[in-house]
């Protein structure tokens, strides 16, 4: 019988089965931010046990507020500084040369195919694109992580989702997770990866794949997974060569090389599945949520004239350069609406860098944006862009729930695209 490809990476990095289903697994990557790092390095420091089981393996950011907003984020940031500082970790993006977390290590080049990754943030899940299993984690067992650079996981049941068909014009890789999560619901894929597969998956961009996996856990999964293939390779390829500028690991003297080890970390054809979802993504047309809940999904026609006081483009989601691309490619040579306030923050300062010289920024700066350096902040209601009681966003980020961008606020989430025509309306519309 095959082997589904989050089988295979268990398989291959099993370190104990203690007892049942319990799955201890060595960990290629741990990633950490200041929100929920020192929380865990400081109740390390309490039980004498202030060590990392490899600094090379550890890599850490500060997004969450960037620059920090007040005190007790400066303390936050205080304390994952001296702490990558006492214990080596080289790998540390700060203020200046920082990034969203799930955008800025994938661009670094440090999730690779068939790894294990953790980190204390439910949007791990990203990096399953890369055909890697990614999961969020809570503090206790992102301390062992740090730690002894293990984790223990049951090892979760895959539901096959089969992308079908070709995307029409106006149609994104976050309508599909949108139309996805409706389809199953925030608790329809609980303890599962799921797997994408199918032509509308294989045709994706790295970033499209990203922004897919990104809203797994919206739909209650572990991680979502993609096949890696040659879009893997060429978006790893300034890494992995022979050359190249990666953190160590294997290295390839041609692309095809790469991609013969690479699709050994693809699923087998007679590989079993907890179930087959099938999404016809031709017939999909530009979505939003409504509501407090990811799978509260609409047509964005179905909420044409909705009022909006603000648009929000970035986040881990929807915050890299295919998305600026394509904002910019609506607001070029018009202004946004004065009744609507329009936030940019670039994913990553290289995102940020490439926009520049594109000119992409002086586009969003045209239309009446205000333009921010990256960060979390507003996605989660603390700096850069927080809502006040009543208003209404229209977000490329990742949640609606209540009071995420700021309390009494509502958020509409959608495409860049969707979001950019909105900001040029006034109000919610079709793209």
């Amino acid at each position: 019988m095959g082997k589904t490809v989050a089988e295979k990476i268990f398989e291959a990095h099993v370190s104990d089965r203690p007892f049942g289903d319990t799955w201890v697994l060595r960990l290629d990557r741990v990633f950490c931010h200041e929100i929920t790092t020192p929380i865990a390095v400081n109740d390390l420091a309490v039980k004498n046990l202030d060590q990392v089981f490899d600094p090379s393996r550890i890599k850490a950011v500060i997004d969450h507020v960037s620059p920090a907003k007040d005190s007790k984020t400066a303390e936050q940031g205080k304390i994952l500084r001296d702490w990558v500082r006492r214990h080596g970790i080289k790998d540390f993006f700060d203020i200046g040369r920082n990034g969203v977390c799930h955008a800025i290590f994938p661009e670094k080049g440090y999730v690779r195919p068939g790894f294990t990754v953790i980190m204390g943030d439910s949007h791990t899940c990203t990096h399953g694109a890369f055909g890697a299993f990614a999961a969020g984690v809570g503090t206790t067992d992102l301390e062992v992580g740090i730690l002894k650079g293990v984790c223990a996981f049951r090892k979760p049941e895959t539901l096959r989702v089969n992308l079908n068909g070709a995307l029409p014009a106006g149609v994104y890789a976050k309508d599909i997770i949108l139309a996805l999560i409706a389809k199953l619901g925030v608790n329809g894929a609980t303890g599962k990866i799921l797997e994408l597969r199918g032509p509308a998956a294989e045709n994706l961009s790295m970033e499209g794949r990203m922004t897919v996996c990104n809203m797994a856990v919206e739909a209650g999964a572990t991680s979502g997974i993609c096949m890696p293939d040659m879009t893997t390779v060429d978006y790893l390829w300034p890494f992995i060569h022979k050359d190249g500028t990666g953190d160590g690991g294997t290295r390839y003297a041609s692309k095809e090389e790469a991609l013969a080890y690479f699709t050994a970390w693809r699923s087998d054809e007679d590989a079993e599945y907890a179930g087959v979802v099938e999404l016809d993504c031709s017939a999909l047309e530009p979505l939003a949520t409504f509501g407090y809940k990811p799978d509260q999904v609409k047509p964005v026609s179905a909420l044409k004239g909705t009022k909006i006081d603000q648009v929000y483009i970035g986040s881990c989601t929807n915050g890299r350069i295919e998305d600026l691309r394509a904002a910019t490619a609506v607001l070029r040579g018009k202004q946004i609406a004065a009744t609507v306030r329009g936030i940019l923050s670039p994913a990553t300062t290289d995102v940020y860098a490439q926009a520049l010289e594109e000119g992409l920024i002086r586009v969003f700066l045209d239309a009446g944006f205000c333009v921010t350096n990256p960060t979390c902040g507003a996605c989660l209601g603390m700096s850069n862009g927080v809502l006040a009681d009543g208003e209404v966003c229209a977000s490329t980020t990742n949640r609606n729930f209540y009071g995420r961008m700021g309390k009494g606020g509502m958020v509409h989430l959608m495409s860049p695209v969707s979001a950019a025509a909105s900001a040029l309306a006034g109000f919610i519309t079709n793209p």
